[in-house]
């Protein structure tokens, strides 16, 4: 679904114009003709597709300063651009104290008019994260705190709003990187038990000799090496919820404890002389065919039957493309201010792209994709360049790596899977050693000598930081961060192999 603009403006041919513009920019329009109607608008189920407001200050019904004020209290954060044909300093610093996110004067061009608007969704989005964040780190996040613009995931929002009413267990099943433990928080936050602790576990990355200590607790002197008490994941989860990931994994022994903990609310630590009373809201979740595992022995079938009484299935990214959109510009402006790029989205062919491929390892693969991009980028928006790797395995579309400065030496060619997950490449390693075939010099910092030995370690450092100088055009800062040294130790190698310091 596109971002949806309401425009409010009494002049019909400045609406004509104005909705001409924002599809040019790929986004879809809604119309008022004034104050009251746009009020209206806002307050019936049509806000909720609404990402901005174009507002008009002058218009006979109701003036852009009293809409502003209604619309603080509607929604304080929604993003609202102001324009008018007073471009005084006044009307302006008014506007902005009213709520107005940003201020243009009329007539506006289109590229004052995209760059208002991105910034605007921008500032937005990280908004909405650090909403996001904060809600995740209380345990309030909610439903709508979600990334979903398709109406696939709206039956697993559904099944999960009414999961939250109740404290019936939940089962959440579906691929690695589909967000599980996102929808198991916003179940959560709807719930009664929202403010308090949400307490996660992943059963695959605990020792099976600690499990039980982790798990239950133990008391001190219950077994070697237990010098102090240790309260358990379900103690510390009494009142809130606790969330069982990969729960496929808990060893047998550690689900005969579990299973007694749900029927009786009642745990027994290591060493403990008498049970403990917990009260807690269990969620679970595996990327496993549980079925399966109760039919091969691996996982008890009352246990499973516990667990499984409200189930949630989380379909793939591959299932709902139509949120690849909106996840994408999310991961771009996160990531774009986190590395200080100036990068304000996709281009329509790198979208066409995004939304052509299976995402083998859903979000987790998307978000990772689009860090590697966003760090690779040299322009403003994203472009079918920065994902070669993408490109390679969906049928029409060919991309060309943006290439390094050019330097005396060449790098080892990595060709493989698109990310971990995707099994349909399988890694190859380019010889380093042997020449190119038109007989130019090994790419990158070579690693062997003529005669086929390791080069010495210090060598090796000495092109890297060469590399990194061309790499980074003399750039300090960005040539320490990325060889993971600070800038004194980076100074100093620069001084042993005899290079001078470039721009800062």
């Amino acid at each position: 679904m596109s971002k949806c603009v309401l425009i409010i403006d009494d002049d019909p041919a400045q609406r004509r114009i104005l909705a001409e513009a924002m599809k040019r920019l790929g986004f879809e329009t809604k119309m008022a003709e004034g104050g009251k109607e746009a009020l209206a608008i806002m307050q019936s189920p049509q806000a909720a597709s609404i990402s901005l407001i174009f507002l008009d200050l002058v218009m006979p019904d109701m003036n852009g300063h009293e809409v502003l004020a209604h619309l603080q209290k509607i929604n304080a954060q929604q993003p609202i651009i102001v324009q008018t044909a007073n471009g005084s300093i006044d009307t302006a610093i008014t506007a902005m104290r009213s709520g107005a996110s940003d201020f243009v004067v009329k007539p506006v061009s289109i590229e004052r008019l995209e760059v208002s608007l991105n910034n605007v969704m921008k500032i937005k989005t990280l908004t909405n994260e650090i909403t996001r964040i904060k809600r995740q780190t209380e345990g309030t996040m909610t439903f709508d705190n979600l990334i979903s613009s398709g109406k696939t995931l709206s039956r697993v929002i559904e099944l999960g709003r009414r999961a939250a009413s109740s404290n019936i267990p939940v089962l959440i099943e579906g691929e690695s990187g589909v967000g599980k433990e996102m929808i198991a928080r916003a179940i959560q936050g709807e719930s009664e038990r929202s403010t308090k602790p949400f307490i996660t576990v992943n059963c695959g990355a605990i020792p099976e000799n600690l499990i039980e200590s982790i798990l239950f607790g133990h008391e001190k002197g219950s077994f070697t090496g237990a010098t102090e008490k240790r309260v358990g994941k379900f103690a510390e989860a009494d009142g809130g919820t606790l969330f069982l990931d990969e729960v496929g994994e808990l060893p047998l022994d550690a689900q005969v404890k579990l299973l007694r903990a749900l029927q009786e609310g009642e745990i027994d630590p290591v060493g403990a002389k008498c049970p403990i009373k917990v009260d807690f809201r269990l969620i679970s979740a595996t990327n496993c065919d549980m079925i399966q595992l109760v039919k091969d022995g691996k996982f008890r079938e009352d246990l499973y039957y516990r667990l499984n009484v409200f189930p949630v299935m989380v379909p793939p990214l591959s299932e709902r493309l139509d949120d690849v959109a909106e996840l994408a510009n999310h991961f771009i402006v996160r990531f774009a201010s986190e590395e200080g790029k100036k990068i304000t989205g996709l281009d329509p062919q790198a979208l066409k792209l995004l939304q052509s491929y299976e995402w083998p390892g859903n979000v987790r693969q998307l978000e990772n994709t689009i860090f590697r991009a966003v760090v690779l980028a040299d322009t403003p928006y994203l472009t079918i360049s920065e994902f070669p790797q993408i490109a390679a395995h969906v049928e029409g579309f060919e991309a060309t790596p943006p290439s390094l400065p050019e330097t005396s030496n060449e790098a080892p060619v990595y060709t493989g899977p698109a990310m971990i997950g995707d099994e349909k490449t399988n890694p190859q390693m380019v010889d380093i050693s042997h020449q190119e075939e038109n007989g130019a010099p090994p790419v990158g910092v070579k690693i062997l000598t003529e005669t086929g030995h390791i080069r010495p370690l210090d060598a090796v450092e000495a092109d890297m930081i060469r590399l990194a100088m061309g790499r980074y055009r003399g750039h300090m800062t960005d040539i320490a961060k990325h060889l993971g040294i600070g800038r004194s130790t980076l100074y100093r190698k620069m001084r042993e192999i005899g290079l001078q310091q470039g721009a800062n």
